[in-house]
């Protein structure tokens, strides 16, 4: 074994340039894999790390008008869900499947003013379970709680766009403060993140207030709850057709009118987009593995020609008794040598470059028109050890395979023939 190692380092260093050649084709394969994996994993936690604060896992229903003519009603009929909705929801033929249940009231447009500022937006009566099934994220300030509820303060969650418009210098100075929305003041309690680019957003109020002032009605706007017990997105599906065609049925809508009563699967919602991430990093990897096989090729190409500039080398060693199985074993250990040591070091240069990476590109940020402010392009834009590890042996056994064939076709040349080769 100590005279096969030998050998081979005496030819590694008689043929350097050839060496060089193969040795990048390798360590540029396995590194541009790692960099490519490191950089698609970067996106994706800056992705799933920043939407994922703002998918709400619950299901949400509404009213909305019919598209459709049904039980001797005449199409575009408003759907308006009220209290025995809520009730039935909580009921016992939903007792197994359904968890927390909340509402929501309608909406009333107003025109917040405050010092000469003004802005528009909508107040909504919610409960202060809203925070938590639709993740809002405070900027300043609380959210609303069971005593503003109990005592009906009249005290307001302002969006952070809403109020840049009505303290431009300093949004936070609002907290604390009276505002105006028509005849009626509410104390701005807390501020919250949104969506910038949209100024006309829902304002919370809460539930008994809205409902004091705006609407006495048992009416509202939405029913809002969690469910336990599906776990497939088959399953949840067929519950919200089931759940959806019962309450279709409560209100004379027809069955498929899906305008009628509307219904946000936030479940179904979150298992499509972990589809599409598994997607995006199978793509990923085909993109990755296909940087491998022409780094495989070009191992393939390269040993192709050094068995052929060997071949009299060849004739000679089995003219003096070597054996085909002794320079297959000669060549594919160098093609191992090769593809292991390089490997490794482009390994190790990719993984060097990911940390680059994380500490250059990944700090850096971009507005995305969310006033969460901005968000890093790159989160730990990495790869694990694993992973590198099983590409650089997949790479190994790659460029033996590869190595094997010219081996197979060299050990078979009779040594005559190898002889009179030039």
């Amino acid at each position: 074994m100590r005279e096969l190692f030998h050998e081979i380092a005496s030819n590694l260093r008689n043929n350097k340039l050839r060496t060089a050649l193969t040795g990048f084709a390798v360590s540029w394969g396995i590194f541009l894999l790692i960099c490519l994996l490191g950089a698609g994993n970067g996106l994706m936690n800056s992705f799933m790390g920043n939407v994922s604060d703002f998918i709400s896992q619950n299901i949400t229903v509404e009213g909305w008008r019919t598209s459709k003519p049904y039980a001797g009603y005449q199409e575009g009929r408003v759907i308006e869900l009220d209290e025995t909705d809520v009730t039935w929801t909580e009921g016992p033929r939903w007792t197994r499947t359904v968890g927390n249940v909340t509402r929501q009231t309608g909406s009333t447009g107003v025109t917040f003013t405050l010092d000469g500022y003004s802005v528009a937006g909508q107040i909504s009566g919610v409960l202060p379970e809203y925070q938590e099934q639709n993740k809002i994220k405070m900027h300043s300030g609380r959210f609303l709680n069971p005593d503003d509820l109990k005592e009906r303060r009249k005290v307001l969650v302002l969006s952070l766009a809403q109020a840049k418009e009505l303290s431009p210098k300093d949004p936070k100075a609002l907290v604390g403060k009276w505002v105006g929305a028509g005849t009626v003041s509410f104390q701005v309690v807390g501020i919250y993140h949104t969506d910038e680019s949209n100024m006309y957003r829902t304002c919370p109020i809460p539930f008994t207030t809205y409902k004091g002032i705006y609407d006495t009605s048992n009416m509202i706007g939405s029913i809002t709850f969690t469910v336990d017990g599906p776990e497939t997105k088959e399953e949840y599906e067929a519950f919200e057709k089931e759940y959806g065609s019962a309450l279709r049925l409560r209100h004379d809508v027809a069955p498929d009118d899906r305008r009628g009563i509307w219904i946000n699967n936030g479940y179904t919602d979150n298992m499509e987009m972990n589809d599409a991430q598994r997607i995006i990093r199978t793509f990923l990897w085909i993109l990755g593995l296909l940087t491998l096989v022409s780094g495989i090729v070009g191992v393939s190409n390269i040993m192709l020609i050094a068995v052929k500039e060997r071949t009299h080398e060849f004739g000679i060693r089995k003219a003096i008794g070597a054996s085909p199985a002794e320079i297959l074993k000669l060549i594919i250990a160098e093609s191992v040598t090769i593809t292991a040591i390089f490997g490794y070091i482009g390994m190790f240069l990719g993984m060097i470059a990911c940390q680059i990476m994380d500490k250059t590109v990944g700090q850096r940020t971009v507005d995305i028109g969310m006033d969460i402010g901005d968000i890093r392009m790159l989160v730990n834009p990495t790869v694990g050890l694993d992973v590198a590890l099983e590409a650089t042996i997949l790479l190994i056994v790659a460029g033996t395979i590869a190595g094997a064939v010219p081996a197979w076709k060299a050990a078979r040349v009779k040594p005559i023939e190898a002889l009179r080769a030039e």
